[in-house]
């Protein structure tokens, strides 16, 4: 009788570990631990950028005006400085003249609204996009080198950085630009520039300050790694997200910053194109021909909001206190 229950509970024990699968490395069994990754900071902001109808509207937004910019002549086939004064502000906006030289009618010099809108987007966007670069660039080199060092070389860049602080954005670009006899497209982006960086600056300085305390940053130290590598690999990738919401919501109005310099005719000159230049021109003549103003300003007012609008979203996708 013995005998029996012990074979029993041996043949018991063989079905059961038969029915358990033993999973092996490299079968499905360790799929879910891989899904388990917790995610980085930019895998989900990419995640929410993606749901967030701001983002969608204002990239859509700069992606078409980024195509305008670069390929002008696929919207327009006419020349933005041809003049003919048998055309002066001769007709108004039709509808029926989509995408033609004459659709939105012509200026006091005869010259076609429509191309110089698309023509005129170059040279803004160039601007914004120029600047917000250089001052990314300079001011968050600055900024990580004072944070990360700190002692005199923190006290010494703060102490620059503070004196460029100081000085009126606008004031400063018109006493600069000033100095210039030919105001070019790179010309307008140095001197806007000479002035930018220094809100990037301070921000990637508390960036970096709040960065280097961290855990990881020691074990790189004590493991030997050289300091190039610590700000390269381990302070500026954690350290560069307020940086890029800064500089993105700084793009849009670095735009109007150009516009309203070349309002006053201080920014670019002829020959070149440029949205502000035709606010200036047409902002003598609003009473008798309104629509002359209305498109460039408009055209300037909805580029700016994109860049706004999409700064807005990057920010609160990056933010973690606002998930």
């Amino acid at each position: 009788m013995p005998d029996v229950t012990k074979d029993a509970a041996k043949d018991a024990i063989k079905t059961a570990a038969a029915d358990v699968e033993i999973p092996t490395q490299g079968t499905p069994a360790q799929e879910p631990a891989r899904k388990d990754k917790p995610a980085s900071l930019w895998s989900n902001a990419w995640r929410d950028l993606r749901r967030n109808p701001y983002f969608i509207v204002s990239a859509a937004l700069i992606l078409l005006l980024l195509i305008i910019a670069a390929f002008p002549g696929l919207f327009s086939s006419g020349d933005p400085r041809d003049a003919d004064l048998s055309q002066h502000y001769l007709g108004e906006p039709e509808l029926s003249h989509w995408f033609s030289p004459e659709w939105l009618g012509y200026d006091g010099q005869g010259r076609s609204i429509y191309t110089r809108l698309v023509f005129g987007a170059r040279a803004s966007i160039l601007v914004g996009v120029g600047v917000t670069v250089l001052t990314t660039v300079v001011g968050g080199f600055i900024g990580m080198l004072a944070g990360y060092f700190g002692g005199w070389i923190d006290s010494l860049l703060s102490r620059i950085t503070d004196i460029f602080f100081g000085i009126p954005f606008l004031l400063g670009a018109l006493i600069v630009l000033n100095s210039f006899e030919t105001r070019s497209i790179i010309v307008v982006i140095l001197a806007m520039s000479f002035l930018g960086w220094t809100q990037v600056a301070r921000v990637m300085r508390g960036a970096v300050i709040t960065n280097k305390q961290a855990d990881y940053v020691h074990a790189a130290k004590a493991l030997g790694a050289s300091t190039t590598r610590i700000l390269a690999r381990h302070i500026l990738p954690n350290a560069i997200a307020p940086v890029i919401v800064v500089a993105t919501i700084s793009l849009g109005v670095y735009i109007s910053t150009e516009a309203t310099l070349s309002f006053l005719g201080i920014g670019l000159a002829d020959p070149t194109v440029s949205w502000g230049m035709d606010i200036s021109s047409a902002a003598k003549v609003i009473r008798n021909a309104p629509h002359v103003l209305f498109f460039p300003a408009a055209m300037l007012s909805l580029t700016v909001l994109a860049f706004i609008m999409l700064g807005d979203a990057v920010r609160d996708a990056l933010d973690p206190k606002l998930r």
